[in-house]
């Protein structure tokens, strides 16, 4: 087993995050074996029948008999089981609860109870480049993404067809099963047009002419996104946050397969030194300048920046007591003083201490101008703190 960076508390109430197929059952599986566990799963219909549509069974059980751990998977399925879990913690002191959750929407839209924060949360995200270590190939990162399922194929059309499979079964059960739209054939057009515009600028009105509703019904979909964890905002870069949140962002899905799959370019090879290959590896690293941040705890923002003249700067990373980090992304196996330019520019106006440094496939370190140069592992590896 693939050991996980998430490093989840054993002795406290807990909620855990993640989309469909990132390991969350697994994860937890591994962590909580023993025979004094009840599992309830709200996919299996048994479970979701039994707790679901009658929430108080679960005192029921739990009157007839003691467990150490309670675990309730994909619990947004029935957010009113949130209220009877308040009320054992309340009532029980030597039990724990896990919940795990594929979708805070149906949470939110229902006021769910989320427990006043008697439970920490935690995420979990497809596999990190640390998680895969000796099973990491850039290549097939790209192509394929990271969820771990994946991994259980050897061919690249088993990958293909489960990646497809994928997108499918999120239209049907969380989309069209949770009932979160009224009309799925708007919602399939928008997915695959906010594939195409993954790592974008969103510009809502524009993507509403292509499928045909107004601008609030994108934004709503893009919240439904966000809230069944299919991908993240990376806002505009701006110390006031009022101001930040008049500019638009841009949107990243959570995983570099699922974009190819909704954008159908499964078939297709990504070639080094062209434009999808570039595209694809800032996708990358973004996500895993995401990922490592929530696992860490490091609470860096991360945002990018974007001036009136359309200069830009890929990834900004604001770092408590720590200098802003100015990150270029560039898939060249050659940096030159091209390259750093932008950078150049940027941290000499930088009204504050700053770093800045460029990410690449070039494998040797440099540094050009005060601008540090480093291979991404490299890079990745200073942002995380993970050699300290």
């Amino acid at each position: 087993m693939i050991q996980r960076q998430e490093k989840l508390n054993n002795k406290h109430h807990l909620f855990l995050f993640g989309a469909r197929g990132t390991g969350k059952t697994t994860l937890l599986k591994s962590l909580f074996s023993n025979d004094n566990t009840l599992w309830i799963d709200l996919l299996k219909d048994n479970d979701e029948e039994r707790y679901g549509r009658y929430p108080d069974e679960l005192s029921h059980v739990l009157n007839e008999r003691h467990y150490e751990c309670i675990i309730i998977d994909e619990v947004q399925k029935s957010p009113k089981l949130l209220d009877i879990v308040h009320r054992e913690i309340e009532r029980k002191k030597n039990v724990q609860f896990v919940l795990t959750g594929s979708s805070a929407r149906k949470l939110k839209q229902g006021h769910a109870n989320l427990l006043a924060g008697r439970a920490f949360t935690y995420h979990l995200f497809p596999f990190t480049t640390y998680e895969l270590g000796s099973h990491f190939h850039l290549q097939n990162v790209l192509e394929f993404g990271t969820l771990p399922q994946l991994f259980e194929y050897d061919s690249a059309e088993d990958k293909n067809d489960f990646l497809r499979s994928y997108v499918k079964t999120y239209l049907r059960e969380e989309i069209q099963i949770e009932q979160l739209i009224r009309k799925l054939n708007p919602f399939r057009d928008f997915l695959e047009i906010a594939a195409q515009s993954n790592g974008k600028i969103i510009n809502y009105s524009k993507i509403a002419r292509d499928i045909g509703v107004d601008d609030k019904t994108v934004y709503n979909y893009f919240s439904i996104l966000e809230d069944t964890l299919i991908g993240f905002y990376l806002r505009p870069f701006h110390r006031s946050i009022r101001k930040q949140q008049r500019e638009s962002p841009k949107f990243y899905f959570f995983d570099t397969g699922i974009v190819r799959a909704l954008n159908k370019t499964l078939r297709i090879p990504l070639l080094p030194h062209t434009y999808a290959f570039g595209n694809a590896f800032e996708h990358w690293i973004i996500l895993e300048c995401y990922r490592v941040n929530e696992y860490k705890r490091l609470d860096y923002t991360l945002s990018y920046l974007r001036t009136k003249n359309d200069v830009e700067i890929d990834l900004v990373i604001q770092r408590p007591a720590q200098p802003d980090l100015l990150i270029e992304i560039k898939s060249t196996t050659h940096v030159t003083q091209e390259h750093i330019s932008k950078l150049k520019q940027f941290k000499a106006d930088w009204n504050q201490p700053c770093d800045a440094q460029v990410w690449s496939l070039d494998p040797q370190a440099k540094n050009i101008s005060e601008i540090e140069c480093l291979h991404w592992t490299n890079g990745l590896l200073n942002y995380s703190e993970l050699d300290k």
